[in-house]
């Protein structure tokens, strides 16, 4: 696949999980730390999102969080390009480094 043709996503992961009792706060934090692992960045609390190859990586991705869902709680997930993630206006507060220093163009694929 050629880089003119290459389409850039991004994925975006939102959740609310319950955190009372020691088995929920447990499979909060086994999502998260799979988020983490899986190449996600946090953009907001309860807020991850990573960048995408393509429709196939769309697909693989999404095969991976619906196998490591925690059993309660809601989780939702956002696929866009990359242009409409670009468009995103920051309306209070700092963008964070990882949004500062790195751009999907600058990403190198090993």
């Amino acid at each position: 696949m050629s880089e003119d043709t290459r389409r850039y996503m991004r994925i975006l992961v939102f959740f609310d999980l319950p955190v009372v009792t020691r088995a929920e706060r447990r499979a909060y934090t086994q999502f998260r730390r799979f988020l983490l692992n899986d190449g996600y960045d946090m953009i907001q609390f309860s807020v991850y999102g990573r960048v995408l190859n393509g429709r196939d990586a769309e697909e693989k991705h999404m095969q991976r969080l619906l196998l490591n869902l925690p059993p309660d709680g809601s989780v939702r997930v956002l696929t866009v390009t990359e242009k409409q993630y670009a468009s995103m206006k920051l309306l209070v507060g700092m963008p964070l480094f990882q949004e500062k220093a790195v751009q999907a163009q600058q990403i190198l694929l090993f």
